[in-house]
């Protein structure tokens, strides 16, 4: 039996949608048994926008974050999209955030930080109803982020 070729298989990406939006200021939870906890709220009224999909992300929404005793930031953001046409889509989006030291330093100062200093990549999940959008509940995503003093921004794919 030969080698596969796995060039044959390898998933592409398809770009779905770039989001931003302003936070509001982190509200520490302090050291627990497994690193240390804050909690990011995600203000009413950020953007959407892609080929696929344009809205505004939705307010009441936040990011339950873990700084792990290694420096590793761990995300889990819970928020929606509007759509332009009216159509509500929850995500939850998991992932990690790490870098040297003295970079993931500047990004907890606020200073501005280039996001290829840092590694920054979610999966998120998304809940669509049925409609233009439920195509969203069959495939697998991927994010690559920034994250700014005040503001975030993500870039989401679809694995083909």
């Amino acid at each position: 039996m030969s080698e596969p070729d796995f060039e044959k298989y390898k998933p592409g990406l398809e770009f779905v949608y770039e989001a931003g939006g302003e936070l509001e200021a982190p509200r520490e939870i302090g050291p627990v048994v497994d690193g240390t906890r804050r909690i990011i709220p995600i203000c009413d009224g950020g953007y959407v926008k892609g080929p696929k999909i344009s809205g505004k992300l939705m307010g009441n929404s936040a990011d339950w974050q873990l700084t792990r005793p290694d420096g590793v930031t761990v995300a889990d953001a819970i928020y929606a999209i509007e759509t332009d046409d009216g159509a509500i889509i929850q995500i939850r989006n998991k992932g990690l955030r790490h870098g040297p030291p003295e970079v993931m330093d500047r990004l907890r100062r606020g200073d501005e930080v280039d996001p290829s200093e840092y590694y920054f990549r979610t999966v998120p999940e998304f809940i669509a109803p049925a409609g233009p959008y439920e195509w969203m509940n069959r495939s697998i995503f991927i994010c690559s982020g920034a994250r700014f003093a005040s503001s975030i921004k993500l870039w989401v794919w679809r694995v083909t």
